[in-house]
């Protein structure tokens, strides 16, 4: 039951672009490093920084309902802060994150850019100490994307998915599909020290029937889990037990000596 880690990726800013990383130092108890510290609030939502508290999706950009947000290319420089937004290779907007001055530029940018579809000011957030704006969780979490699972669906839904709709930090391969969803409790080792215990299954939304890249909503991702499994599920979330640096190339396996989980139930056929 190995496999191998073949992407990491991160989403510094809630519903925007993300990073490709060619190595991630992961700490015990933490969120995934950078991933998540930035959110567009999309209207007031009562989000209040000195007691930050979870907030459903729908208080921010994301693409469940903001498709064109896909069309944009964002890129995160953590060590300046400055989120840049470009696109057709043109820079549209840029600013320093980190300064009041900075966010307005952003703020503005996108104030024009969703017109009509804001629900409100848009402002850019930033996640205290101890929090990220995720859908899921309040504890800090790994999620991963078993890519086999991803090419069952492919087969079942007849045509091609991309593994970026699904906006995981781990891409991995050589887990039988599905198998990663009988997972909760167990221990995953990547690499030689990294140590993540699996939480839960990652329920999917309507964010991973749109297309990234051309920002349509082209598939019904979320419907074609349910006809082919009876259940909207692709991806694990996982807390970090101890520590290390991992990279692309990396071997997975399950480590807490029981037995490979087996499907509890088989596919169903489209």
């Amino acid at each position: 039951m190995t496999a191998e880690l073949v992407a990491i990726h991160r989403y510094p800013v809630k519903g925007l672009s993300h990073e490709v990383l060619g190595e991630i130092a992961l700490q015990p108890g933490t969120w995934f490093p950078g991933d998540r510290i930035h959110a567009i609030e999309n209207g007031p939502s009562g989000f209040d920084a000195a007691n930050p508290e979870y907030r459903p999706k729908t208080a921010f950009l994301v693409l469940m309902r903001d498709e064109q947000l896909a069309a944009l290319d964002t890129r995160y420089d953590q060590a300046t802060s400055t989120l840049t937004v470009a696109q057709d290779g043109r820079t549209l907007a840029e600013g320093d994150l980190s300064t009041p001055e900075g966010c307005a530029a952003i703020e503005a940018f996108f104030t024009a850019y969703m017109g009509d579809d804001a629900n409100g000011p848009l402002k850019v957030l930033s996640s205290p100490e101890g929090h990220r704006f995720t859908d899921s969780l309040k504890a800090g979490f790994v999620s991963l994307l078993n890519l086999a699972s991803v090419r069952d669906l492919e087969t079942r839904m007849g045509t091609t998915v991309d593994p970026i709709r699904f906006r995981m930090n781990l891409l991995l391969d050589g887990w039988e599909a599905g198998s990663e969803l009988e997972m909760a409790g167990r221990v995953i080792a990547i690499g030689e020290t990294v140590r993540l215990q699996v939480l839960k299954r990652t329920v999917r939304c309507a964010a991973t029937n749109v297309n990234p890249d051309t920002a349509q909503r082209d598939l019904n991702v979320v419907k074609g889990l349910a006809q082919a499994y009876g259940h909207a599920d692709c991806g694990i979330y996982a807390k970090v037990l101890s520590g290390g640096t991992i990279r692309p190339g990396d071997a997975i396996r399950l480590a807490d000596g029981a037995p490979a989980p087996k499907l509890a139930t088989q596919p169903r056929l489209l």
